[in-house]
Parts: C-alpha cells; sequence; structure tokens
C-alpha cells in the first residue's frame, strides 16, 4: 500500500468556501494536507520556504502562531496550494523515504536559542532519540535541560523539525505537541525505515 492517496491536499468548508487569493509579496500561504496522522496545515512563504507545519486538530494554535488573532480581520495565513517540493517530500517521508525531509527550505521564525535547539533536534538521526539533557549537552549548554524542552515545545515546524525524536531522561515518551499517539506512531515509523 502507497501512501500517496494520503498526501493529497483537502479544502475545507471555510477554504472552498472563498477563492483562493494570490499571495501578496511577503505574504503566507496556508495548505491543508492529508497524512496518515490526520490533516496537516502548511504555512509557507512568498520564496516557498516552510514557515510552519501543524496537525489539522491544532489550527488555533498555528493561526495565533502567525498573527492571525491579532490581525484585526485581515487573516495574514492566505488559503493556497503547497509547494511542489514539500508535498512531494512529505510523501516520500511517509512512504519510508525518511530523508526527503532534509531537503525542504525552512524558514522557522525564533530566538536565537530555539534556532540552535531546532537544529540540534534536525541533526538526530531518523530512528534515533536523544533526551532533552543530551541535546544540551551537545549545545554545550548541560544545565539547559527545561529550556531545550520549551525550544522543542515552541518548534513551528512538526515532523520536519522532529521535536517527536526528544524524549525524558529515562527514555519516555513525553510532551508533544501533536500528542504521544503520534509520537509512538512517527518513531515506529522511521524505525521501521531508517537505513532504507
Amino acid at each position: 500500500m502507497t501512501v500517496s492517496l494520503f498526501l493529497l491536499e483537502v479544502a475545507s468548508p471555510r477554504s472552498a468556501a472563498r477563492a483562493p487569493a494570490p499571495s501578496a509579496p511577503g505574504g503566507l500561504r496556508l495548505a491543508r494536507l492529508g497524512s496518515p496522522l490526520g490533516g496537516l496545515l502548511a504555512v509557507t512563504d512568498a520564496e516557498e520556504r516552510l514557515r510552519g507545519l501543524e496537525f489539522e486538530a491544532f489550527e488555533p494554535r498555528l493561526r495565533c502562531r502567525f498573527g492571525a488573532r491579532a490581525s484585526g480581520g485581515n487573516d495574514p495565513l492566505v488559503p493556497g496550494r503547497a509547494p511542489a517540493a514539500l508535498r512531494e517530500a512529505l510523501e516520500a517521508y511517509f512512504e519510508g523515504a525518511l530523508p526527503a525531509l532534509d531537503a525542504i527550505p525552512l524558514a522557522p521564525a525564533g530566538t536565537a536559542f530555539q534556532q540552535e535547539v531546532w537544529a540540534a533536534l534536525r541533526r538526530i538521526p531518523a530512528g534515533s532519540t536523544r533526551s532533552y539533557g543530551e541535546i544540551a549537552r551537545a549545545l554545550g549548554r548541560p544545565r539547559a535541560c527545561r529550556a531545550v524542552g520549551l525550544a522543542a515545545g515552541a518548534n513551528p515546524i512538526a515532523l520536519v523539525v522532529p521535536c517527536h525524536r526528544a524524549i525524558g531522561a529515562d527514555g519516555s515518551l513525553t510532551g508533544y505537541a501533536g500528542g504521544l499517539e503520534r509520537k509512538r506512531w512517527l518513531l515506529e515509523h522511521e524505525r521501521r525505515h531508517a537505513g532504507s
């Protein structure tokens, strides 16, 4: 069975009711995608860099992150189509080609420390995990375990910045914004396909 059937762009009642307006220069585009784990929301910029990727169940959090609530009625997220490279990379990942996510151009907004943590998360090989303490030590900040956990929790790009690979000091699955069942599924998927 291939997963490509799952990764079709889907229209929501809200996006189907209004015609997608072209993105203004520098604007943000919101695309809805399907996946084996449920709907995904992808936010890309005018250069087709991924700025946000979130599970559809957490749309309010994504909209808040991108200022939709504070925009005074002007939604900064214009409905649109996800870039082909993003769609293809996600499809390949779910079919087992795990390195496909590495090719997605990213532009997450965050502090310098958050950017450091997110880069460290991307260096964790697919199919592997690291504790927050191990990540802190790798960054040369051995006492920053909690700060690493907070930065991982602020990650705006689920899956591609793999905060699901961060675990508790005792090896337990802890705090994943998408839910522990999704975290478990992602880790099992990656272990099954690592080295493929």
